[in-house]
């Protein structure tokens, strides 16, 4: 018999946001990190390829359309020039072994003696119970449910890497879902992040290989929905930023993905969500001032 969920304690749809953002620098250095490169580099996978193998290893050796469908918003060419080839070089297995000891290496070398602090213990257990709660529902989260199905390590510096990268993509998938649930194509995804203002569509659109026509197409149906203000730059277009219906429908998207990443946190309550940004942002901070990391 499974056993009985775990007690609600609630918490709001503004702290389940404030608290992934928080930890979330202890999950993404991994993305950053030149040790993650040097170690999947050892088992002979180029550096542009490692990201896509460790992230998609949870699930096994899965096909190049399984990591266009999780993943979402990368060019589907990018993908398959990776995905499934990289499995040729390296089982999924040891690129999750390598990911694991590129984590350690590099929170090791950030946070010193940190890593072995009753803060680092303290935010570990509190991490690991809202991801722990976070595998009472599989359902719907395929990226989420592959690192889920990992064992957890022992140190404590990894627990809480490997819980807040369970939150991740619990929170991910659910994002994913509200962007297909409001027809909304992954460059579409990017460009509304761009006429945000929060990032620069050189990096969006050049990190997810999507062509310059690919994007002056997605900026274009965006204009025809009314949810960006589309100008002429020479023969394409790019989008100047969100119109009043599109600042609404990327803030009911980002309000709906909030919603639907509160369960794990419940497992822990106001209180312990508190206690873990506190606990978690000197390192997080550590991580984010690193030289080399991209954040």
């Amino acid at each position: 018999m499974a056993p009985d969920p775990s007690p609600l304690t609630p918490v709001t749809a503004l702290t389940a946001r404030k608290t992934w953002r928080t930890v979330e620098p202890l999950h993404a250095m991994i993305y950053f990190a030149p040790e993650a490169s040097e170690s999947y580099a050892r088992l002979g996978i180029r550096q542009e390829a490692g990201y896509f193998a460790s992230r998609s290893a949870p699930m096994g050796a899965v096909s190049a359309e399984t990591v266009i469908a999780t993943f979402f918003n990368f060019s589907p060419a990018l993908v398959r020039a990776v995905i499934p080839g990289v499995w040729n070089t390296a089982t999924p297995g040891s690129v999750l072994e390598a990911r694991i000891e590129a984590a350690d290496a590099t929170l090791a070398r950030i946070l010193g003696e940190g890593i072995r602090s009753p803060e680092m213990g303290r935010a570990a257990e509190l991490a690991r119970r809202a991801a722990e709660r976070a595998c009472e529902r599989y359902e719907g989260r395929p990226l989420f449910a592959g690192h889920a199905g990992l064992a957890w390590p022992d140190a404590p510096h990894l627990v809480l890497w490997h819980a807040q990268t369970l939150l991740r993509e619990f929170r991910g998938d659910g994002h994913v879902a509200q962007l297909v649930t409001h027809d909304i194509d992954p460059v579409e995804a990017l460009v509304m992040h761009v006429a945000s203002g929060d990032v620069p569509v050189s990096f969006l659109r050049d990190t997810r290989g999507w062509s310059d026509s690919e994007w002056d197409g997605g900026v274009k149906r965006l204009d025809e929905r009314g949810w960006v203000h589309a100008v002429e730059v020479g023969s394409s277009h790019a989008a100047s930023g969100l119109t009043e219906q599109g600042t609404a429908v990327r803030q009911e998207i980002e309000d709906a993905t909030d919603r639907m990443a509160i369960h794990p946190y419940e497992a822990i309550g106001e209180d312990g969500c508190a206690e873990l940004r506190a606990l978690a942002r000197p390192f997080s901070r550590a991580v984010v001032d690193a030289e080399g990391f991209g954040f």
